[in-house]
């Protein structure tokens, strides 16, 4: 039965696969990861080292980076075949354009409200 499961991961090729220090060391990056948004959001943001308006998409990008990790090495996708990384990786893209652009029209609606406030 070993021989039979090591043959069906070296045939997808699964040589290397999830071992204990890949693990660690995944864990660590997002580790170190949050800890960067944490300082930004605790720290640089709050002492005007940062703009809020330079920190979003710093959190944004800092989010994704980890939303990768966590998809390609904990959900196991970056073991599986091309096909299945695009017709999950595609509509991803397409969401996060849309958050995007969500995120932009919401910033335009927030300075349309102030000036409206402004004009009363």
């Amino acid at each position: 039965m070993s021989e039979h499961t090591h043959d069906m991961h070296a045939e997808h090729g699964d040589h290397e696969g999830m071992t204990k220090g890949r693990i660690m060391k995944v864990a660590g990056i997002l580790t170190a990861i949050t800890a960067v948004e944490f300082v930004i959001a605790l720290v640089l943001v709050p002492k005007g080292v940062i703009a809020l308006h330079l920190a979003n998409p710093i959190y944004i990008t800092l989010t994704l980076l980890k939303a990768f990790y966590i998809i390609a090495f904990f959900m196991h996708l970056k073991f599986e075949k091309k096909g299945l990384i695009y017709s999950i990786g595609i509509p991803i893209i397409f969401i996060i354009g849309l958050i995007l652009v969500l995120t932009n029209e919401s910033h335009h609606w927030i300075d349309l409200r102030e000036v409206l406030h402004l004009v009363k």
